[in-house]
């Protein structure tokens, strides 16, 4: 099992930028994919980002295109998620999530483990 802590949430007025941290310690950290996902208040959880073990693969949930980069850094256990351009309605709690890298990389709901979470709203 691996352990996630989600960090670099706050406050930020619409149009300004975030960069959102995640640090994995247990397991192998290059063998997971990692994924970003949000909930806002009163809706379901949705998918962000993700991106493949080491990186070359990267996915993006289509409203998202443009606006938001994931990234990782193996040798730091840290996946990143660099959010630019933001509008209010990006408001909501971000969760860090890992699975097993051998699943099928495009399965988007096969997340196994995940963080608390940390909130981040945009003002307008």
């Amino acid at each position: 099992q691996v352990q996630l802590v989600e960090s670099g949430g706050g406050l930020v007025q619409a149009g300004g930028s975030l960069s959102l941290s995640c640090a994995a310690s247990g397991r192998t950290f290059s063998g997971y994919s990692m994924g970003w996902f949000r909930q806002a208040p009163g809706k379901e959880r949705e998918f962000v980002a993700q991106i493949s073990q080491n990186g070359r693969n990267r996915d993006y949930a289509d409203s998202l295109k443009g606006r938001f980069t994931i990234s990782r850094d193996n040798a730091k256990n840290t996946v990143y998620l660099e959010m630019n351009n933001l509008k209010p309605e990006d408001t909501a709690v971000y969760y860090c999530a890992a699975r097993d890298g051998s699943r099928y990389f495009y399965a988007r709901d096969t997340y196994e483990s995940w963080g608390r979470g940390t909130q981040v709203t945009v003002s307008s």
